[in-house]
């Protein structure tokens, strides 16, 4: 999902970008086996989905998350917790879409505005140097709000904290 929101004339519009599935289409645990892999993904989006949402908001974190999987898996912690982290280390991005982005940034305050969870800015950020290519990154477990919360008005204080008009100019 892209956004286009103008902003005063001595500042360049606003550029809000989603991570998941706009910039990376990479999964947390992607190099488990994937019986293991269907049995995260049926605990954490099926049977547990309120862990996900607390994660989102930065209410548990991945520790805890990967703690509770293990458990619930029969997976060693440790080694669940290693891949985890890898996976979360080297998500891949096409370096055509960081090009982009890049270029877009000459016009355009760049903001990557994501419902992720606290590994995204301890370990994805970090590792993919995401902030060389934003203005800003703001994640949902950092500031425990969620993009669909209240309608998106998630995106109406971006807007207007930054003193920006919603609208779409080229």
């Amino acid at each position: 999902m892209l956004t286009v929101v103008l902003a005063p004339l001595l500042m360049k519009p606003l550029l809000l970008i989603d991570y998941d599935g706009t910039v990376c289409f990479d999964r947390f645990w992607r190099s488990v086996e994937p019986d293991v892999f269907a049995q995260i993904q049926y605990h954490l989006f099926g049977a547990d989905r309120h862990l996900l949402q607390a994660w989102m908001r930065g209410k548990m974190s991945s520790e805890g998350i990967n703690q509770f999987l293990a458990e619930r898996i029969n997976v060693e912690y440790s080694k669940l917790w290693q891949i985890f982290v890898e996976d979360c280390q080297s998500m891949y991005i096409n370096q055509a879409t960081l090009t982009k982005i890049n270029k877009l940034r000459k016009k355009f305050r760049t903001i990557l505005l994501t419902d992720n969870m606290d590994c995204f800015s301890r370990f994805t950020v970090p590792a993919l140097k995401l902030a060389d290519y934003f203005d800003e990154i703001l994640n949902s477990a950092d500031h425990g709000r969620m993009k669909d919360d209240k309608a998106g008005q998630l995106f109406v204080a971006v807007i207007n904290e930054r003193g920006a008009n919603i609208g779409v100019s080229w």
